[in-house]
């Protein structure tokens, strides 16, 4: 079945038809380029949002990413960028393959179709102007031969008028004979024109309209099955891209799994532990001996000599050490403080902290060197084989670089030396600490079984009374050392403060003004800080640089 054989005679079906195709291609266009609007502007929300959540450089959050609940929110954000890639790529690919490529076409087709119609309107119209001549040469043979009729009618009334001459019968006969003449030339004109408008008009139903039908409906089918696939390509232009949008939220499963609450915990700790001791014990003060026991043996703080601001805190009689210090709101000019000046050494940063910095140093220039070494490695190398091949290269060629590479061999040597030495120092310094520790949590173990009139093992065991116990002797030695170290507590010189200085409660450091003068409790070990009192009994650590010591 076809246009041309059963729709031979709806031309204006099949031009309704036809534009109205064309208006549904045109229709599907503008769908899918609001669908293309509607991707790129969720796209565009997708990117702003993961923008606005991503911390910025050197920001507080960007720091903490080191946890691993913060790091996984940043993959989230990224996989969430990537997930807006692929929306953009959607929407893209929608307006490439399916937009253009059904405008172009439909250009195509409206042309195609515009060319189809003129050529049935010009059939029509050779059909009509054949069909014209037919009826002018019809109407022409039937108005001569009525004209031959009354022509010949009129020369036999004269014939048999006896009045009649024999010159007006002759001349009657004549303009009869030529208006039958006339006539006959008409009846075979209008034949020739009938069998042409006939054989025109057969061309016209039986060949012309159905041959440019036929083209028309061949041109409506290829649109439907161009639209067809414009559909198709409206569900595969998503589904291609499919499986890296599931990686993208697989990726956001996986930053969900990554998520180790006790890694975030460890990790707070390695980063902000500053290995400085607890505070002691406060001392009983017995006003009834009328005898200040702020310096007896009854304190278990001073135990050796202690190298944390927290340990310090405790031998202030006057105001125990709070961990949560309450922060006033206004900014006074005494709050405007200057940060503590960073040295090469960390020597401004807790001793835990200060060992970390430092080997992560030592690491850093570790891997410097080692880099050294395998490009001096290399340049030896290719010495050698331009020494043995001098047609490959110069050999002094490459004398600056490998002197260049001496020398930087030799700083990363000297750095790491002081680095290591630093590191060592520390090292020790911790040890000191951990030492002081044990001794004091055996102390207090003794004091605590002393008071009670307990006999005392050291592996916690109570001793038969009446058998000696050695431990006792040990601790004894204990106290005296308690007690020699709290005679040392006492100011051994005085300093000034050259800068202002945020003390922090948390690491036991005090806070101190420019121009303020302090008591001078033990002086710096080599770790960059000195203990002070204040006039009001505080005690703590401040950075040795920040002032002006005179004993």
């Amino acid at each position: 079945m076809d246009w041309g054989t059963d729709l031979w005679d709806q031309y204006d079906i099949i031009d309704k038809h036809t534009q109205s195709g064309l208006e549904l291609v045109e229709k599907y266009v503008k769908f899918v380029k609001e669908r293309t609007e509607i991707e790129q502007n969720y796209a565009k929300q997708l990117r702003n949002l993961t923008k606005k959540y991503n911390p910025k450089r050197g920001c507080k959050e960007e720091q903490e990413c080191r946890f691993s609940n913060h790091q996984s929110f940043l993959d989230i954000l990224n996989e969430m960028n990537d997930y807006a890639g692929q929306r953009e790529l959607i929407a893209e690919n929608m307006m490439m393959n399916i937009c253009i490529e059904l405008t172009k076409y439909l250009q195509e087709l409206k042309m195609e179709r515009k060319t189809h119609l003129s050529e049935a309107k010009k059939a029509q119209q050779s059909l009509e102007s054949t069909y014209k001549q037919l009826d002018s040469s019809k109407k022409r043979f039937e108005r001569e031969w009525r004209e031959a009729d009354k022509a010949a009618q009129y020369a036999e009334k004269t014939d048999q008028d006896i009045n009649a001459t024999k010159a007006d019968v002759e001349k009657a006969k004549q303009q009869a004979n030529m208006r039958t003449h006339i006539a006959e030339e008409c009846k075979n004109d209008y034949a020739a024109q009938l069998q042409k408008y006939n054989q025109e008009q057969s061309q016209f139903y039986f060949s012309d309209v159905p041959l440019i039908f036929n083209k028309l409906q061949d041109m409506d089918e290829r649109r439907v099955r161009k639209l067809a696939q414009g559909y198709v390509l409206f569900s595969d232009t998503e589904r291609h891209v499919m499986p890296i949008i599931g990686k993208c939220l697989e990726g956001v499963t996986k930053a969900g799994t990554n998520v180790n609450e006790r890694n975030d915990s460890i990790a707070l700790i390695e980063q902000y532990k500053s290995g400085f001791e607890r505070p002691g014990d406060l001392d009983f003060e017995d006003y009834s001996q009328g005898i200040n026991r702020a310096s007896s043996d009854s304190s278990l703080g001073t135990l050796g000599t202690p190298k944390g601001p927290l340990e310090l805190l405790g031998k202030n009689r006057s105001k125990p050490f709070w961990l949560f210090s309450k922060k006033s709101k206004r900014l006074t000019p005494e709050r405007i403080i200057v940060m503590p000046t960073v040295t090469e050494d960390f020597g401004h940063l807790p001793p835990e902290q200060r060992r970390k910095r430092l080997q992560q140093k030592l690491d850093d220039i570790g891997k410097e060197l080692q880099k050294e070494v395998d490009q001096s490695e290399a340049l030896e190398k290719m010495k050698d084989v331009y020494e043995k091949n001098p047609q490959m290269g110069d050999p002094a060629s490459l004398s600056p670089q490998i002197n260049q590479t001496a020398q930087n061999m030799e700083r990363l040597r000297g750095e790491l030396n002081k680095y290591e030495s630093w590191l060592t120092e520390a090292g020790r310094r911790g040890d000191s600490m951990l030492r002081r520790d044990t001794l004091r949590e055996d102390a207090l173990s003794y004091r605590s079984h002393s008071n009670n009139n307990e006999p005392y093992s050291p592996d916690g065991t109570h001793s038969e009374e009446g058998t000696p116990d050695p431990s006792q002797a040990i601790y004894a030695e204990f106290d005296d050392d308690f007690e020699e170290e709290e005679e040392l507590a006492a100011p051994i010189g005085q300093c000034t403060a050259m800068y202002n200085f945020p003390g922090s409660a948390s690491e036991g450091t005090i806070t101190m003004q420019e121009g303020e003068v302090l008591s001078v409790v033990e002086e710096d070990k080599g770790d960059g800080w000195t203990r002070v009192r204040r006039a009001n009994g505080n005690e703590g650590y401040i950075p040795t640089s920040y002032v002006s010591i005179s004993k």
